[in-house]
């Protein structure tokens, strides 16, 4: 496959998985559209993985360590939301988690990651 060509379904994919975080949250959903935004967070990470690298990005989910190898440079705080957004990830897929992040994720709090996702995900997609 080429690198044109993987980009493309990676970002297609990262597309997908926002606007279904989107749709989540619409349904006040909360804690799935926090799963979801981390999915398109690391989806568009591993675009700009490939696009920068031109090989196929790691199998792992946490987005610090994904922009780390992509050799982006981000601030501390940036550092810090995509730790703690790669908390979605691991909140949604296991049950102990899941009920501590569906108690946490309301409206308020959900909105203020989405937003922080949202920038992210514009960041990441311009680099591409």
């Amino acid at each position: 496959m080429t690198q044109e060509a993987a980009i493309k379904i990676w970002v297609d994919g990262s597309d997908d998985a926002l606007d279904t975080a989107n749709k989540l949250y619409n349904s006040k959903k909360y804690h799935h559209a926090l799963f979801f935004l981390h999915l398109a967070l690391e989806k568009i990470l591993k675009t700009l993985y490939i696009s920068m690298k031109d090989e196929a990005p790691p199998y792992i989910h946490n987005l610090k360590q994904i922009s780390e190898l992509a050799g982006l440079e981000l601030n501390d705080t940036e550092v810090d939301q995509l730790d703690q957004i790669s908390e979605f990830n691991v909140s949604a897929r296991y049950e102990e988690h899941k009920y501590k992040i569906y108690k946490k994720a309301t409206k308020e709090y959900t909105d203020e990651w989405m937003k922080i996702g949202m920038n992210f995900y514009e960041l990441f997609k311009q680099k591409i």
